[in-house]
């Protein structure tokens, strides 16, 4: 296998682009114009420095997730011509977001030693074909349960922006496509490249895979990245079985440096920050669905209602079963 920084040929870096149906628009849009701004010098979008291809099965016109279509411009070619793959996903009701062409395709490049990576819900479609069991995954919050119920034995985390190495790739999407582009653009070609696309696409600072995704719960106000991270995982695990020296462990602290980051900024325990963030999903659960008690109670981690129902009681000052009717009403 080649350098990681070493392009086929040792010529320009070159990346395949496999859109799903339904695929995210602004996912793809900033990845790949990040690459072209950095390919030549300023906006003139000569391919210079770097080359990209839309690749398919077929020449048929793809549509994003908002309607808008994308012809591909290329047919599958030998994946060792390539530095990268990149499968953009998209909504994940649709049961079949690419065909089982594109599947053996991707299936030839990783066998090839060819770097995959997943962006936004594309991770769904490498880890479908088995292309990330033994990978850490990274995916945005929004679609963490959906992934781990799908891929209950997969390393999947979803509190970083991306995750990078010589073999698999994955992505949050949104904004963060341009921050893996970027870290991809500066390993291939050079700083002054990534800095120059940075620029013109008006980003002061590409972020780097441990920076933590922009998501907390309503109810605190905080700016360490770390308690955002340990905030982001509680809220991933609101079924209650996530031990406090495991969630220090994954943020990278012990179990007494969290206590104290936990009370200097947010005066209270994690365990009781944590309860509260099963406590406000509850509410959500109460106001958006229909389900029986006991239902949200277990999604919860209570082991019955009663007990659910005893501590929202003491934590809203009304029992769940009134906040119900009174948000029907």
């Amino acid at each position: 296998m080649k350098a990681a920084n070493e392009a086929p040929g040792g010529g320009r870096l070159k990346i395949g682009f496999i859109l799903a149906r339904s695929f995210t628009l602004s996912a793809f849009a900033l990845f790949v114009d990040t690459l072209r701004l950095a390919s030549d010098e300023i906006d003139r979008s000569g391919r210079v420095l770097a080359d990209w291809q839309v690749l398919a099965s077929t020449r048929h016109l793809i549509t994003s997730s908002c309607g808008v279509q994308v012809a591909p411009t290329s047919d599958f070619v030998d994946p060792r011509e390539l530095n990268y793959i990149v499968v953009v996903g998209g909504l994940l009701n649709n049961e079949f977001p690419v065909d089982s062409e594109t599947v053996s395709y991707l299936k030839r490049a990783a066998a090839c030693k060819v770097p995959l990576i997943g962006v936004c819900t594309g991770t769904f479609i490498l880890a479908e074909a088995g292309l990330m069991k033994y990978h850490r995954t990274c995916v945005s919050w929004l679609h963490y349960q959906a992934f781990r119920q799908r891929f209950p034995d997969h390393d999947v985390r979803a509190d970083r922006l991306f995750n990078l190495d010589q073999a698999r790739g994955s992505c949050a999407g949104g904004s963060s496509a341009a921050d893996m582009a970027a870290s991809i653009v500066r390993l291939h070609i050079s700083n002054k490249a990534e800095r120059n696309a940075l620029e013109v696409l008006q980003i002061e600072k590409a972020r780097s895979p441990s920076d933590i995704q922009p998501r907390r719960p309503p109810f605190i106000e905080c700016k360490n990245p770390r308690l955002k991270a340990a905030l982001i995982i509680m809220e991933n695990h609101v079924d209650n079985k996530l031990s406090i020296p495991k969630l220090a462990a994954s943020v990278g602290l012990s179990r007494r440096q969290l206590e104290r980051l936990f009370r200097e900024e947010t005066k209270n325990s994690p365990a009781l920050v944590y309860l509260r963030v099963r406590l406000e999903r509850a509410k959500r659960l109460l106001m958006q669905t229909k389900a029986p008690m006991i239902e949200i109670a277990i999604e919860v981690g209570f082991e019955n209602a009663s007990h659910f129902s005893k501590v929202f009681h003491k934590t809203f000052g009304q029992p769940p079963s009134k906040f119900r009717s009174e948000i029907s009403n």
